[in-house]
């Protein structure tokens, strides 16, 4: 077999490169699973780049028009009238991305497990057979754990948290994400509520699953009330190069995740797009380059993380006041953007009483951030 672009892992990265790639290009995409979905995915992405990316409706699940932040004492609310983001359901979203490449082309080989290269060749094992399948550019889309980015010998300095998830029943409101920042409870990230309706949300935190074990009972859901349980890896940092020779990384391979939140859809699409641009000039070492907005994103995101780690849950509660006051919640509300924190964090310290109060909690702060 030889096809002129073969990708490794059929996420929602994966998919969404092969379907940008199959009209130009003979494209075949390689999952070492047997079926879409699976991975543990909160699956929230904000609704401008949802609809700017062209992402399948039929995998919403819900709108979310808001979030509810909690410290140990105290809370804010923020929301706008349309919804900010989208709750979807990532095995529809992968399935439904699939699709659509395999109509313009894209072969898809399932149960089928990337081992190397071989003589210019990937290397891939598919039901107990061996396969030498020849492609003339490989890209890597296989995750945190990327065997591709092992195998070309790509470098990575980056915090690997675990993350938990349940699926639980309970009352919620379906229109609002709840983010808490107790350090006390979930010391290494902030705990998540995310309602898929109003009665059952999807609940996590990472860092150890007792944590998420002491959040459940924080927000008095019952563990006996659990519809699923996921758990998965998540990485913050860099892994460079993103492309050698004739092998590029995208999505969470690449680690194109936020460090604020760790979501990695939108930032490993974007990238997607850009790699497209690259290949299509045949320049593929422009990629790194192309994704100099995502790039920012992370630097900042990960300036963010190292601040975070830093705080104990005083300066937290400090930060929490300045925060949910009126004329910050006014800037977020009106400015802020989902997938893009470096704005949001510029429009909160244009305001001089703002910035004067962060500077109170602490002059590291504002060094931080900027």
């Amino acid at each position: 077999m030889r096809y002129n672009i073969l990708i490794i892992g059929a996420g929602p990265v994966g998919n969404y490169l092969a379907n940008l790639l199959a009209r130009d290009y003979s494209v075949a995409v390689v999952e070492k699973k047997s079926s879409f979905g699976g991975k543990a995915c909160t699956g929230i992405i904000g609704a401008e780049n949802y609809e700017r990316l062209n992402l399948p409706k039929k995998a919403i699940l819900n709108e979310l028009y808001g979030a509810t932040f909690y410290s140990r004492i105290q809370s804010f609310s923020i929301g706008r009238k349309s919804p900010q983001a989208y709750l979807v359901d990532r095995k529809t979203l992968e399935r439904e991305l699939a699709k659509r490449a395999m109509k313009k082309g894209a072969d898809y080989l399932m149960s089928t497990t990337f081992r190397g290269f071989r003589n210019g060749k990937a290397v891939l094992q598919h039901m107990g057979e061996t396969l030498e399948v020849k492609a003339d550019f490989y890209i890597g889309a296989d995750g945190v754990n990327s065997t591709v980015a092992k195998v070309i010998g790509t470098k990575t300095r980056a915090e690997f948290l675990s993350g938990y998830e349940v699926e639980v029943l309970g009352s919620f409101d379906r229109r609002n994400v709840e983010v808490w920042v107790n350090k006390e409870i979930t010391p290494d990230f902030f705990a998540w509520v995310t309602p898929i309706d109003g009665e059952t949300a999807r609940v996590g935190t990472f860092g150890k699953m007792e944590a998420l074990s002491r959040f459940l009972r924080l927000r008095r859901l019952e563990p006996t009330k659990i519809l699923e349980f996921k758990a998965g890896p998540v990485g913050f940092g860099w892994r460079k190069p993103w492309v050698k020779g004739n092998v590029a990384l995208v999505g969470d391979s690449a680690l194109q995740i936020k460090p604020t939140t760790a979501g990695g859809i939108v930032y490993g699409m974007l990238c997607a797009e850009n790699l497209k641009k690259a290949l299509h000039e045949g320049k593929p070492e422009k990629y790194w380059d192309y994704c100099s907005w995502v790039r920012r994103q992370i630097s900042f995101g990960l300036k963010f993380r190292r601040l975070f780690t830093g705080l104990d849950q005083d300066a937290i509660e400090r930060i929490f006041e300045v925060l949910g006051s009126e004329e910050a919640r006014e800037v977020i509300e009106t400015q802020a953007d989902f997938d893009d924190h470096l704005r949001t964090a510029k429009a909160l310290l244009k305001r001089p009483k703002l910035l004067a109060k962060l500077i109170k909690v602490s002059p590291s702060l504002i060094k931080a951030l900027l």
